[in-house]
């Protein structure tokens, strides 16, 4: 780190992947309006096998709370059953701008 940032001002990209009941209950758009919550940046979608996925960027604190939310509170319908977080990687500064949902 440089110039005397705080601990947890490391920023990470992690992709996800999040399984149950997780498609037709607003999991995106809560998922957007948590990411913004926290200061990240990143993006979320369905797929066709009834999952959602995304990626998050951010200092690596907030990342980690996001990572909770994504995989123990979710949209308020939501069945979380199963979160998968992969290609986890520190980076020099963020490569995606705003949080927004891709179809």
């Amino acid at each position: 780190m440089s110039g005397g940032e705080p601990a947890g001002s490391q920023l990470v990209s992690v992709d996800f992947e999040i399984f149950g009941y997780v498609q037709g209950v607003c999991f995106r758009m809560y998922t957007e309006r948590e990411g913004l919550r926290l200061g990240l940046v990143g993006w979320v979608k369905n797929t066709y096998g009834g999952t959602v996925v995304g990626q998050v960027q951010g200092p690596a604190d907030m990342v980690e709370e996001m990572k909770v939310w994504l995989s123990k509170e979710g949209s308020p319908g939501s069945r979380i059953t199963r979160a998968s977080f992969k290609n986890q990687r520190s980076i020099d500064k963020l490569e995606l701008s705003g949080f927004k949902t891709r179809f």
